[in-house]
């Protein structure tokens, strides 16, 4: 059910052009900092949550036996402080990825030799 839920609210919107509904995956490491500030309150349910301070909140899934959490790319630009940012990008999760295809893609857009070009049989 979640594998289905997750591919028709998110992937299909994203498809459909709705881009900030799309998920980043953090490991719950990230909320560490906040826990040990008394600035900041991280309250949680069995499967969402919220860092808390006076200035900012961002609220959270929360998955994968409580290793991940995962928040909307909308949210995380909009609420999560600048200054903040590079904190949480050192606790992303990301699957598996073809590095060069990433370059390709993120890099200018140039063609990555590195092999030669075959049939998928």
């Amino acid at each position: 059910m979640a594998d289905e839920t997750q591919r028709t609210l998110v992937f299909l919107k994203a498809l459909n052009g709705d881009f900030g509904r799309l998920q980043l995956w953090f490991d719950e490491h990230v909320l560490d900092m906040y826990r040990t500030q008394p600035a900041f309150r991280v309250l949680r349910t069995n499967t969402a949550g919220r860092v808390r301070s006076a200035s900012w909140s961002l609220d959270f899934g929360i998955a994968d036996e409580d290793r991940l959490i995962h928040a909307s790319l909308m949210d995380l630009s909009q609420r999560l402080p600048e200054a903040d940012r590079d904190h949480w990008a050192q606790h992303i999760h990301s699957p598996p990825a073809s590095r060069n295809f990433l370059l390709m893609r993120l890099g200018g857009g140039a063609c990555i030799d590195d092999g030669e070009i075959r049939d998928w049989t």
